[in-house]
């Protein structure tokens, strides 16, 4: 066993999985436990760690409104969280798994043509895809798991998400802290937090930030990395 199921279950919280799916996620601990043996992906190989911090944080997502056949970015998706689980979860879903580091990114690849699943893997910055005409404002949904502190993901996320799409943060403890130093961040990049959605798993507090899109992004936005590291919105 790949993953303690009985774990993951009582961490479900109300959320209905299927025998296939287990099946599906099982082996993709397989995969992810097996490739950390030469590629440093994932400090949390145990399989509790890989349960509640891997599977079902991911699967968490499903609380929130994802619309049928939404295209959703994953965005710093490392090695696949939470973009696979929740495509295990939900293959009607249009996404794309963004990240900076190659050798997860091949990982990834390894794992959808081993899982069956279908998706678009971007190497790349997300600071540079925000202002490419072929990704900026493209995106239904776009979710963030441990990436960075929210000012500086809303600036990273925002301008991918089209006006009317949603910007879904993944954040533990320092969610409504984060949220407050955000404001001025959310509301310049045209985005407004409408709820957040609180929840505990076995290891502790999560929160989905739900922040909609409601105008476009001003065009200077997102800024090169060397600018929203020393001035973070």
């Amino acid at each position: 066993m790949n993953f303690n199921k009985e774990l993951f279950k009582e961490n479900l919280q109300g959320i209905a999985v299927s025998d296939k799916q287990l099946e599906l996620l099982d082996s993709f601990g397989a995969l992810l436990t097996e490739k950390n043996k030469s590629v440093n992906l994932t400090s949390i190989t145990d399989p509790d760690g890989i349960a509640v911090k891997h599977f079902a944080d991911s699967i968490s997502l499903l609380k929130a409104d994802i619309p049928q056949g939404a295209k959703v970015l994953d965005l710093g998706c490392g090695a696949g969280f939470p973009g696979i689980p929740l495509l295990i979860m939900r293959p009607d879903l249009k996404l794309t798994l963004l990240d900076s580091t190659g050798k997860k990114l091949d990982f990834v690849l390894e794992a959808l043509d081993a899982l069956g699943l279908e998706a678009e893997v971007l190497h790349g910055r997300a600071e540079e895809l925000g202002q490419n005409p072929d990704y900026r404002e493209k995106y239904d949904i776009a979710v963030s798991r441990a990436v960075a502190r929210l000012n500086t993901l809303c600036e990273l996320a925002l301008p991918l998400v089209k006006p009317g799409g949603t910007f879904i943060p993944m954040k533990g403890a320092s969610a409504a802290e984060e949220s407050k130093s955000a404001y001025t961040a959310i509301k310049t990049l045209g985005g407004s937090l409408e709820k957040s959605i609180d929840f505990t798993l076995t290891d502790g507090s999560r929160s989905l930030l739900i922040i909609k899109k409601l105008s476009p992004a001003p065009p200077k936005y997102p800024r090169h990395g060397s600018q929203i590291s020393k001035k973070p919105l």
